[in-house]
C-alpha cells in the first residue's frame, strides 16, 4: 500500500494535470531493463545487419532464417566486443552532450560536438551537414531543403533514437524533440520515419502491441504527412500478402525503389521514405518476435542494419534485456556477459570506449533527468522507486540565438536573412549602417556600397555575428570568353546567375591535374575579388585542392594574385568528408589589372573502391 504522503503526491501531480494530459507511472528498476534492452537490441541490430547492408536491392533477401551475424561478427571478434558504427555512435555522442550540456543541449552545442567528433566515415544528408557546419552554417539549415540537397535520406532515422528512450511514455516530448533534433541533418518528410520510431519508442514503454505502436506511431505523424499515407499502404500490403513478406516487399520495391523526383544528388537506397517503409513491413511481419524481426529487417534490403537496428532496439526496450535471445548477445565463445560487455569506438575521434552496462545506466540517468525536469516525478510507491511520467508534455526547444553563415551580395541585391532564434528579445549591439534594418528575426537592406559588414545581435544570453560581403558590379557578364583546362565543358553555366542548377562538372582523370576557371576580356579589367560557388561533388571527387588566382600579366605569364584570402576557407588537404556543395567562397587579393583572371588549383578525389577519380566541380565564377 502506498503511504499517505505518497498518495498526496500523486494527487498533488493529477491536480495540476490538464484534462488531456496522462499520468503514468513504471517502476525505475523496470525502465532500467527496457534501457538495456533497447540498447543492446541496437548493438545486436546494427552489427547482425552490417552483413547484409546494401546486399538485397533489386531482390529480397534470402527467406531461410535465421540469417546470422555473419562477417561482421569478425569485428567483434577482432575487438572482443561491440563496435561503434552510424546506428550507435552519434547516439553515444548525443548521451555525452547530454552529460555535459544538461538534457537538452543547444544546437550550438550539437554543432561543435559534430565538427569534433566527426571526422570521416559520415555519409548522406548526415555529410553534407557536416560540411555546412565548416563551412559557418548552424543548424537548422545544415538540414533545410535549401541548402542540404540530400534531405530526403535516412540519417536522422539511425542518429535520434536516444531523446525517445529518455523520454519514457513522454511521447508529445519524444517526437518533438525528435523533429528538433532531425533538423539538423534534414527536413520536410525526411524526418517523419524518425518522428515515426521515437513516437513507437517512447510509447513501447508502456505498450508492447506492435500494431498499437504502429497506429501510435502514424497518429503522431503530420495529418497530411507523405510517411503517414506510406505506413497505411504497407499495412494495406500486409493485409494483401499476410504470409508472404516477399510479395508486399517487392511491391515496395516498385513503388519506392526508384528514383525519386525530388533526388538529384543522393543514392536510391539510402531514402528514407523506402527503408521507414521496409521497416514498417519487417514489424508487421516479425508480428513482435525479436529473432524473426531481425531477420526480416535484414531480408527487406537496402540500408538494412539501420532497420535492424532501430527495430531490435524497440523490441528489445518492449520486452526488457532478459527476452534477447543469448546466442544474439553472446555470439561468441569465451563471452559470459552480452558482447564482452565492451563498446570500443572504432569510428568517431576521441569518442571514449565505455562497458555497455555503463551506457545503459547513464542512457537511463539521462531519462529519468529528463522525466524530472518536464513535468514528472521520481517517488516511492509500494516500496519501489517509480516514476511518474506525463504523456503530453511539449518540448521547447533550447533558448538560443544563432548567426547564419556570411551573406554573399552584389551591389543591387537586397539583404534579406531570417537568424535562427528560439528567444524573443533580440537586440542590436554596437553602431550598425542606417541601411539595415532588424525585423522580428530578419535582417533587411539594400547595401549602398561595397565592402565587408559586421553586425553583432544580442538574445538572451547568446550574441550572434551577421556577417555581410558586399560586392561591386560582377566583371563575368562582360568577358568575351570563358577560360578552362577542359573547353569542352558547357562553360557559360558558370556565369549564369544560378547557383543550384545546371553545374559544370569538369572532366575526369586517374591522377590529379591542373584545373582552372575564368575570363577573358578584351581592354583590361581591376578586380581584387572572385567567388567560386562550388557545385555539389559526387561521392569520391568533384573538388579543388590548394586553388589560387592567377592573372596573365602583358607578356602572356601567369601569375599568382598576392595576399590571398578565402572566406570561408578551403578545407584542409583532400578529405572528402569536409567537401561542400552550393557553398561561395570569397577570394581577396591585391588588387590586379589583367586582361585574364582565372581560379586555378589541383582536382580533388579521395577515392575508396574501384579505380581512383579525381576532378573539380563548379557551378558560378564571379569576378568583381
Amino acid at each position: 500500500m502506498m503511504n499517505r504522503f505518497s498518495w498526496l503526491l500523486v494527487l498533488a501531480l493529477l491536480v495540476s494535470c490538464n484534462l488531456e494530459d496522462k499520468v503514468r507511472s513504471i517502476p525505475i528498476a523496470e525502465y532500467e531493463n527496457k534501457v538495456e534492452g533497447f540498447w543492446l537490441g541496437q548493438l545486436v541490430g546494427n552489427i547482425y545487419g552490417l552483413s547484409h547492408e546494401f546486399q538485397y536491392l533489386d531482390e529480397h533477401g534470402p527467406t531461410e532464417f535465421p540469417l546470422g551475424y555473419g562477417s561482421a561478427l569478425d569485428r567483434a571478434i577482432e575487438i572482443d566486443g561491440a563496435f561503434s558504427d552510424d546506428d550507435t555512435d552519434l547516439e553515444y555522442m548525443y548521451l555525452l552532450q547530454m552529460e555535459k550540456h544538461g538534457i537538452e543541449p543547444t544546437y550550438g552545442q550539437l554543432r561543435q560536438a559534430w565538427m569534433y567528433h566527426i571526422r570521416d566515415r559520415i555519409w548522406a544528408a548526415n555529410r553534407v551537414a557536416l560540411t555546412l557546419m565548416h563551412h559557418g552554417y548552424y543548424p537548422p539549415a545544415t538540414g533545410s531543403r535549401e541548402n542540404n540537397p540530400r534531405w530526403f535520406e535516412i540519417d536522422p532515422q539511425l542518429i535520434n533514437e536516444i531523446w525517445a528512450v529518455t523520454a519514457p511514455g513522454m511521447t508529445r516530448y519524444a517526437v518533438e524533440k525528435t523533429e528538433w533534433a532531425s533538423r539538423i541533418t534534414n527536413d520536410d518528410f525526411g524526418i517523419e520515419p524518425a518522428l515515426f520510431y521515437a513516437a513507437m519508442i517512447s510509447e513501447g514503454f508502456f505498450e508492447d502491441d506492435v500494431r498499437r505502436l504502429i497506429q501510435r506511431g502514424k497518429d503522431m505523424l503530420p495529418e497530411e504527412g507523405r510517411f503517414r499515407s506510406v505506413i497505411e499502404e504497407m499495412e494495406a500490403l500486409h493485409v494483401h500478402y499476410p504470409d508472404d513478406w516477399t510479395q508486399a516487399r517487392d511491391e515496395l520495391a516498385q513503388r519506392y525503389g526508384g528514383r525519386q523526383p525530388y533526388n538529384d544528388y543522393g543514392w536510391k537506397p539510402i531514402d528514407a521514405v523506402l527503408n521507414g517503409a521496409a521497416a514498417v513491413l519487417a514489424l508487421l511481419y516479425g508480428e513482435g518476435d525479436i529473432q524473426l524481426t531481425l531477420d526480416l529487417a535484414c531480408a527487406m534490403g537496402w540500408d538494412a542494419d539501420n532497420q535492424a537496428a532501430t527495430l531490435t532496439g524497440l523490441l528489445g526496450l518492449i520486452h526488457g534485456a532478459d527476452a534477447i535471445p543469448a546466442a544474439l548477445l553472446m555470439p561468441v565463445e569465451g563471452w559470459e556477459a552480452p558482447f564482452n560487455d565492451r563498446y570500443i569506438n572504432v569510428s568517431r575521434h576521441d569518442l571514449p570506449d565505455a562497458s555497455i552496462g555503463d551506457q545503459v545506466q547513464r542512457i537511463a540517468a539521462q531519462g529519468v533527468k529528463v522525466v524530472e525536469a518536464v513535468g514528472g516525478q521520481r517517488m516511492v510507491l509500494d516500496g519501489i522507486p517509480t516514476l511518474l511520467v506525463r504523456e503530453n508534455e511539449p518540448f521547447s526547444a533550447p533558448l538560443e540565438l544563432l548567426p547564419p553563415a556570411p551573406q554573399i551580395l552584389t551591389l543591387g541585391d537586397t539583404l534579406d536573412v531570417e537568424l535562427y532564434a528560439s528567444v524573443d528579445d533580440m537586440a542590436r549591439v554596437g553602431a550598425w549602417p542606417e541601411w539595415v534594418d532588424l525585423l522580428g528575426s530578419r535582417v533587411m537592406g539594400v547595401p549602398p556600397a561595397a565592402g565587408r559588414y559586421e553586425l553583432t545581435l544580442a538574445g538572451g544570453a547568446d550574441t550572434a555575428q551577421v556577417v555581410l560581403e558586399v560586392l561591386a558590379d560582377n566583371l563575368a557578364s562582360s568577358a568575351s570568353a570563358i577560360l578552362s583546362h577542359d573547353q569542352g565543358s558547357e562553360l557559360e553555366v558558370i556565369r549564369d546567375g544560378r547557383l543550384k542548377d545546371g553545374p559544370s562538372y569538369s572532366g575526369t582523370s586517374g591522377t590529379p591535374e591542373r584545373h582552372w576557371y575564368g575570363y577573358e576580356w578584351d581592354q583590361p579589367v581591376r578586380a581584387s575579388k572572385v567567388t567560386f560557388s562550388a557545385a555539389f561533388p559526387r561521392e569520391e571527387w568533384g573538388w579543388f585542392v590548394d586553388p589560387v588566382i592567377e592573372y596573365q600579366d602583358v607578356e602572356g605569364s601567369w601569375r599568382t594574385a598576392q595576399s590571398l584570402a578565402w572566406s570561408p576557407s578551403f578545407p584542409e588537404g583532400n578529405t572528402k568528408y569536409l567537401q561542400p556543395g552550393f557553398v561561395t567562397y570569397v577570394a581577396s587579393f591585391e588588387s590586379i589589372e589583367a586582361r585574364r583572371i582565372r581560379l586555378a588549383g589541383w582536382s580533388g578525389g579521395d577515392p575508396v573502391d574501384g579505380p581512383p577519380t579525381y576532378g573539380t566541380a563548379i557551378t558560378e565564377l564571379t569576378v568583381h
